[in-house]
């Protein structure tokens, strides 16, 4: 581990040092509370050993400090007071720490407090590493392994307001698999959602790293094409659309006698200030003017001004 010691005191400093780096665990050194935040937010040690009383910030305000700042980390504390007393323990408590220790600090005391913090930011991180699986896993389609929905509105959020902010094109692509229901009912669920996931597949093969390629629901997919007006989504869709059709998956449902790929467009640009939600229904209404128009094709939003084919 990574021990920030914090102590205006030089000897209790050396006594601390040595302590920490005996139990076999790296030691930063501050003289003072405002050191200390600095090499914390530097380093980023897993356990802070801090005076209580010292110049700068203070053991309560450095411990409140660090405190604010943890996320997916934890940071194992420790108040160093020189009485101990029942006052000072709980103030230290309430302000983040979690365990203390008095002067003159006795090394095999610290010792064990450095073996109990291993244990519990060991298990604080282990915490963080399920958390940030769970949050992906919840994000994720688990048959197609793109993005869903969940993923797709903090997305496009995101996109929306720097669009706005910077004056940045961005296009959505609404992606339907034609004819997948009957595609079901003559090869069966499994060979289905082995279509989709070929599909899936092949949309996220053409996209650039930039893009966005999310299950929108059922048969549909939808592409978020960042910078993009509306002619570059369309020969971008275009390619996607192609792609699929060029696999090969037999589909006799179909009078091409292959799966294929119908897609709507819609865009945000200078000229066209759209919200997200506006954006999508666009995209869905030119979506069925392809399905219309006969499928395996790709349809923009009749909402598209001049300025978005420049």
């Amino acid at each position: 581990m990574k021990v920030l010691v914090a102590d205006d005191d030089y000897v209790s400093r050396l006594v601390a040092k040595a302590a920490v780096e005996q139990s076999g665990h790296e030691c930063i050194v501050a003289a003072d509370g405002d050191a200390a935040w600095e090499l914390f937010q530097l380093h980023r040690p897993e356990v802070v050993v801090t005076d209580l009383k010292m110049p700068g910030l203070d053991g309560l305000a450095l411990c409140r400090a660090i405190r604010a700042t943890e996320k997916n980390s934890y940071t194992y504390l420790v108040l160093v007071t020189s009485h101990g007393s029942q006052d000072d323990v709980l103030a230290g408590l309430e302000a983040g720490a979690d365990d203390y220790v008095t002067k003159p600090l006795d090394p095999f005391t610290l010792h064990t407090r450095l073996l109990v913090a291993l244990r519990v930011t060991s298990l604080h991180t282990d915490l963080a590493r399920y958390r940030t699986a769970l949050a992906e896993q919840a994000r994720r389609d688990p048959l197609t392994k793109l993005h869903n929905r969940l993923k797709l509105s903090e997305d496009i959020e995101r996109l929306q307001n720097s669009s706005e902010r910077y004056g940045q094109d961005y296009s959505v692509a609404l992606c339907d698999v034609d004819n997948f229901k009957s595609y079901n009912d003559l090869y069966g669920h499994p060979a289905g959602d082995a279509a989709l996931q070929a599909v899936a597949d092949t949309l996220a093969s053409h996209a650039r790293t930039s893009d966005g390629v999310y299950r929108y629901g059922g048969e549909e997919f939808l592409l978020v094409l960042h910078n993009q007006t509306m002619s570059g989504a369309r020969m971008a869709v275009e390619r996607a659309r192609a792609a699929v059709q060029a696999m090969g998956i037999l589909h006799s449902g179909r009078p091409l006698g292959v799966l294929t790929l119908s897609a709507g467009i819609s865009a945000y640009s200078s000229g066209h200030r759209a919200s997200t939600e506006q954006l999508l229904k666009e995209a869905d209404v030119a979506l069925y003017a392809a399905k219309a128009a006969g499928r395996n094709t790709v349809a923009e939003a009749e909402t598209a001004s001049a300025d978005l084919h420049r």
